[in-house]
């Protein structure tokens, strides 16, 4: 009786922006053949027509792909458009394979090969690639607006220092520098020079016009009477500058916006119920979900936590027994736990309101057993990688329990 593992040529790809190279390899690990070709559909008819001449007779081929996300992602849809049959095979145990044939050197060739030497011995236990289109489009929006905002903070960085040359005390101006009264005021008077001639009520009804009657007479002679109209060498070139950061902050405003409205559209089209619980927002829900992408390919709660970097490595040996925090995982996914572990736990307000009273006193429960702030956190993410887990897997809506006032400290005394 032929073995399962005899039924197939195996193909290992490693896949990159400008070429793709293929290993083929029997059952028994022997090499059969390489190559490479350009990673262009036009050139995929020709790929698979050269593949079929490496293939055993008698066997099927089965690709292995490190990458079906990114580069490799058109190739996979082709692949399995052609009915080919295709393997996600972890970066991971690639690197891990070519530790253990211990091959110092790292090539296209190399990983390509140990990526079909996993595929061989594992083929049974990895996931088929399903590159998903509605959640490749939410990660590529998700990191788009990433980058806009993380393009905004800089700008914003470049405008503090500008500002506060011309304004030392221009934070107690207006509460936030990216608000509407603020850009427009900013934009008209980059410098305090430029306020030269501005009369009291000139100033008055530019900002009321900016700010929609928020602000009046009293901001108006805050600005007038806290500004020192001195100008310095190049004065034009910088009052420039700090336009020119206001109009790419206003862009970048606009665009996280429509980035925004775009990012719920698919996100809601997925059907979750991440935003029923407290803390999450529509935001931050689809940034989560982005990262972990279909949840079939975490079989248990545990699988979630490894990927995120939230379960514990664990380094024993005889006696010794000892845990470590995970550095690996998916940071950014790790990140967004992390964040969401504070939300869950934060008491708000004057009135001390307490967000989630359950995730509250689970957190004031680990912090009393003598762990510290950041390792009773750690603990809030992994029940929450067990309920979202659990939200994403059964599509349930989470239950939040009442919200209670948590009394002050003069009020126990």
């Amino acid at each position: 009786m032929q073995h399962p593992k005899m039924q197939y040529t195996y193909v290992g790809i490693d896949s990159h922006k400008d070429t793709h190279t293929a290993v083929f390899l029997d059952c028994f690990f022997e090499k059969l053949g390489e190559i490479t070709f350009n990673n262009r559909p036009s050139q995929f008819g020709d790929f698979l027509s050269d593949a079929d001449k490496l293939r055993q007779d008698g066997t099927t081929l089965l690709f292995g792909l490190e990458d079906v996300s990114k580069y490799g992602r058109t190739l996979t849809t082709f692949l399995r458009e052609k009915e080919q049959k295709v393997k996600h095979v972890n970066p991971l145990l690639v690197s891990r394979e070519r530790r253990l044939q211990s091959i110092p050197q790292k090539s296209d060739s190399v990983d390509a090969e140990c990526a079909a030497r996993v595929l061989l011995s594992k083929f049974s236990e990895l996931p088929d690639a399903e590159p998903e289109e509605t959640y490749w489009i939410l990660r590529t929006l998700v990191i788009r607006r990433n980058f806009l905002v993380k393009n905004n903070r800089a700008i914003k960085g470049s405008l503090h220092n500008l500002l506060t040359q011309h304004y030392p005390n221009y934070r107690t101006y207006f509460e936030n520098l990216d608000c509407n009264t603020s850009l427009a005021f900013f934009s008209q008077y980059p410098s305090p020079g430029l306020l030269k001639g501005t009369t009291l009520e000139e100033l008055t009804e530019f900002l009321r016009e900016h700010s929609h009657k928020i602000f009046g007479e009293p901001k108006a002679r805050h600005i007038l009477d806290s500004v020192e109209k001195t100008e310095v060498e190049l004065q034009g070139l910088r009052d420039e500058t700090v336009r020119s950061d206001i109009r790419q902050l206003k862009f970048n405003i606009e665009e996280i916006k429509r980035v925004e409205v775009h990012l719920t559209d698919v996100f809601h089209s997925l059907g979750t119920t991440l935003t029923s619980m407290v803390g999450v927002e529509v935001i931050s829900a689809a940034q989560i979900l982005s990262c972990i992408g279909d949840i079939r390919n975490f079989s248990t709660p545990a699988k979630l936590a490894r990927y995120a970097g939230i379960a514990p490595v664990t380094y024993a040996s005889g006696r010794k027994d000892r845990q470590f925090a995970n550095q690996r995982g998916n940071r950014e996914l790790n990140s967004l736990f992390y964040q969401l572990s504070q939300r869950v736990t934060m008491v708000v307000g004057p009135s001390r309101r307490v967000l989630n009273p359950f995730f509250h006193e689970y957190y004031a429960r680990k912090m009393s057993e003598g762990k510290t702030r950041r390792q009773a956190l750690k603990s809030v993410q992994r029940r929450l990688v067990n309920i979202i887990w659990t939200m994403l897997t059964n599509n349930e809506d989470y239950v939040n329990p009442p919200t209670f006032c948590e009394p002050k400290e003069s009020e126990n005394a």
